[in-house]
């Protein structure tokens, strides 16, 4: 017949874990904290290294040391914490570096802007030898779209051409523009226009 009550080895570990935890989980949490700053995370690697020191205890050497083992554990822990929030920290400098080129870019753009300019006949004249030069269908396309107003829909049965080959068309004559005015104008301001 089983016996109903577990052999003095499992009392004796027991007690001895009891000891261990009551006589080093506050320091060790006051280690995890001085590392990770919120208690709440700290008392969460503190459990979690006892509870992983419970459950490997029949795996490791016998010569072993109790303290070292799950303050390792704990070590690795606010570890691999800080190396995550590291992570966190320069991911949002470089969004904040971004944001701020990009504000930069606004103001120095927007400075750089004269309005004069933007409607001025040698403004014209670049975009007149720009849509000269596209191929007769793609300024015919283009022309039906900014100077009637019409959409692809319409172009396309206008021309009896797909919708996707009057946006081809349209884009083309929008990256050739682009290009021409790329020493003038900024995009916004490209849009001002067309």
């Amino acid at each position: 017949m089983q016996d109903d009550f577990p052999d003095m080895d499992s009392f004796s570990d027991i007690k001895h874990f009891n000891a261990l935890f009551n006589k080093y989980y506050s320091r060790f949490i006051l280690f995890a904290k001085g590392y990770v700053k919120e208690v709440e995370i700290a008392e969460d690697f503190v459990s979690e290294a006892f509870t992983a020191y419970w459950e490997n205890k029949e795996n490791l050497l016998p010569e072993t040391n109790p303290q070292a083992y799950i303050l390792t554990i704990i070590k690795n822990k606010c570890l691999n914490y800080l190396h995550h929030q590291q992570v966190k920290l320069r991911v949002k400098a470089e969004l904040e570096e971004h944001a701020e080129w990009l504000q930069q870019t606004k103001i120095s753009t927007l400075e750089a802007c004269d309005p004069d300019f933007l409607f001025s006949m040698e403004l014209q004249q670049i975009i007149d030898e720009t849509l000269n030069k596209l191929p007769q269908k793609t300024r015919k396309i283009f022309f039906l779209s900014r100077n009637q107003g019409l959409t692809y829909k319409q172009i396309a049965e206008k021309t009896h051409l797909n919708q996707k080959t009057i946006e081809f068309h349209i884009s083309k004559a929008l990256q050739q523009l682009r290009l021409s005015l790329s020493d003038f104008i900024t995009f916004g301001f490209f849009l001002i226009l067309f």
